[in-house]
């Protein structure tokens, strides 16, 4: 399902579908540079330590990339 926006709260990112309804939260470490970087209609990028993930709507990490 589409991604309609990601929102942080707190060290939780929360990815809401098309509808607006929560779809996933994905947890933050403890790094104060963690968070959201950006996403998309198919893909939310959240910085976690040293790297850039890289998830699909469905939640799963599909590419990973050094901070």
């Amino acid at each position: 399902m589409p991604v309609s926006k990601a929102v942080r709260r707190g060290k939780v990112i929360d990815i809401y579908d098309e509808k607006g309804r929560p779809a996933h939260s994905i947890g933050l470490g403890r790094d104060p540079k963690d968070g959201l970087v950006g996403y998309t209609s198919t893909t939310v990028s959240i910085r976690h330590g040293g790297a850039i993930h890289v998830y699909n709507d469905k939640g799963a990490i599909i590419k990973s990339y050094p901070a």
